[in-house]
């Protein structure tokens, strides 16, 4: 087990389908040429309708990163470079080797292509192998039944319903879904996301 460091730094990680970059403002006009579609933020606190509202969606996390409370990562096709996505590590607590992956977006174009799938699989080896964490969670809409089924997909445990959760933008209040993968298991985990990768 690694020995967790005292911040998480930015990083690439890179994979056959995916390159996780740290996000840049740079990218906020490729990532709003495919990331406008109202279905990828649906489930999310985050509304943008325009490149602008893109551009405060990632100076707020960018700036979350210069505290080292997040870090913020830009999907890219790894043929190409395009941005395609965004994911991010948030709720980082090192001294008890813990975080979050969320905020995780994949363009409609490039969905059940095995790009997120891989993008999980960089995040989580890093954050287990490098990072030293004992747990990585997930959280999600109750509602949203496709992320629900990807993250048991991806092999992460149910764990309960936080009720009353959020705020949405429309006054719902959401009762979100939470998820964790946890050292013990992330050996079978890894495995059986390469398996699915190979297939």
């Amino acid at each position: 087990m690694a020995l967790a460091p005292d911040r998480v730094e930015p990083v690439t990680l890179a994979g056959r389908i995916v390159r996780l970059e740290p996000l840049e403002l740079e990218h906020v006009p490729r990532l709003a040429d495919v990331g406008l579609d109202p279905a990828i933020w649906r489930w999310t606190i985050a509304r943008p309708t325009s490149e602008a509202d893109l551009r405060d969606w990632a100076e707020t996390t960018i700036r979350a990163r210069d505290a080292g409370t997040e870090l913020p990562f830009v999907t890219l096709e790894a043929a190409t470079g395009r941005p395609i996505g965004s994911s991010r590590y948030l709720n980082i607590v090192l001294e008890h080797r813990r975080l979050e992956i969320g905020w995780t977006w994949i363009a409609p174009a490039w969905q059940r292509t095995g790009a997120n799938r891989e993008a999980k699989l960089l995040m989580l080896t890093y954050a287990f192998e490098t990072l030293g964490c004992r747990r990585v969670e997930f959280k999600t809409d109750s509602l949203n039944a496709p992320s629900r089924t990807a993250l048991l997909g991806v092999g992460a445990t149910f764990e309960g319903i936080f009720r009353n959760h959020m705020v949405m933008p429309d006054g719902r209040m959401r009762h979100s879904a939470y998820y964790s993968v946890i050292d013990d298991e992330w050996p079978a985990v890894k495995a059986g996301l390469e398996r699915s990768l190979a297939r």
